[in-house]
């Protein structure tokens, strides 16, 4: 292993040292010169923001304070340090990290390939502004509109990496068809939502499937929603982060890497692609489903 390189999850170093080298980037600080500042070695900077080495919170609140990082932000990845020792990660959205630092879409940013499997809502990375809108006030009551409105934005943001110039990643999904036929914000608005899927499902770079209720049972009844997540290769030729599955839950997020778990989740995204109905005929499900809905 490299020097200052850490046993247990490699999730949350990952992720604090994303934030540490954008704060950095935007403080218009070089690694030479946040290094000097800092009065470590450049070789600590580079192992920090690689996520190979485990960070006190005080070094984190020091290169914080250096790079003009808000209070808030300050304290958050505070709060992600004390999580770069962990064996195994649980991420709890209620806990020492907040919410709104969605180390997701670090994550699904960095990735090459993702396969996700939903059985009850649209992905994020497929939702319209409508559907997204209405899952989150649902499941936001009190929240003011601006913050309604922030929250669709960024869901929206995201999207732009399946179209994006600089290698898109691959994705290939299962939806349940429960989903067509879950009214989120009304048939209107499922049926938009419908024909956005397949219009999604033309690109070079994504495959949807739909699993219809006529496959009876199958590996996703028990394993509930997840995203495999895979990362590019590295100058070795062998993947640069290991891969990583992500489980969502009411109170926080799981992730899980461990070659056991991930290969478990890998053979039952692997079953149900096969039990899935293909593309072309996934797409005419959507869009007779989509037609079915207009008045």
């Amino acid at each position: 292993m490299p020097p200052g390189t850490t046993t247990g999850s490699t999730v949350p170093r990952r992720q604090l040292g994303r934030y540490l080298r954008d704060l950095r980037n935007q403080a218009r600080l070089t690694v030479r010169a946040a290094a000097r500042r800092l009065e470590w070695s450049e070789a600590k900077i580079w192992r920090i923001e690689s996520g190979l080495t485990s960070l006190r919170s005080f070094d984190v609140e020091i290169m914080c304070r250096i790079y003009g990082a808000p209070a808030d932000l300050t304290e958050a990845l505070m709060g992600l340090a004390k999580e770069t020792k962990a064996r195994g990660w649980w991420h709890s959205y209620g806990d020492v990290i907040p919410a709104w630092l969605d180390l997701y879409i670090g994550l699904e940013e960095a990735a090459s390939r993702l396969w996700c499997y939903q059985s009850e809502l649209v992905p994020g990375l497929l939702q319209t502004e409508e559907y997204t809108r209405a899952l989150i006030r649902a499941d936001n009551p009190g929240v003011d509109d601006d913050e309604i409105d922030r929250r669709v934005h960024m869901r929206m943001a995201r999207q732009s990496l399946l179209t994006r110039a600089a290698d898109p990643p691959l994705l290939d999904i299962v939806l349940n068809e429960t989903i067509l036929h879950r009214p989120v914000g009304g048939p209107k608005v499922l049926a938009k939502q419908l024909e956005r899927i397949a219009d999604v499902n033309t690109l070079p770079n994504v495959t949807i499937k739909v699993m219809p209720f006529s496959a009876g049972l199958h590996a996703g009844v028990t394993s509930g929603p997840f995203v495999v997540l895979r990362f590019p290769e590295n100058g070795t030729g062998r993947p640069g982060e290991p891969p990583t599955v992500y489980v969502e839950g009411l109170t926080g997020a799981l992730y899980l890497e461990k070659d056991h778990e991930v290969g478990q989740y890998e053979e039952s995204f692997s079953t149900m692609w096969e039990s899935a109905a293909e593309r072309d005929a996934s797409t005419k499900m959507l869009i007779d489903r989509a037609r079915s809905l207009e008045p």
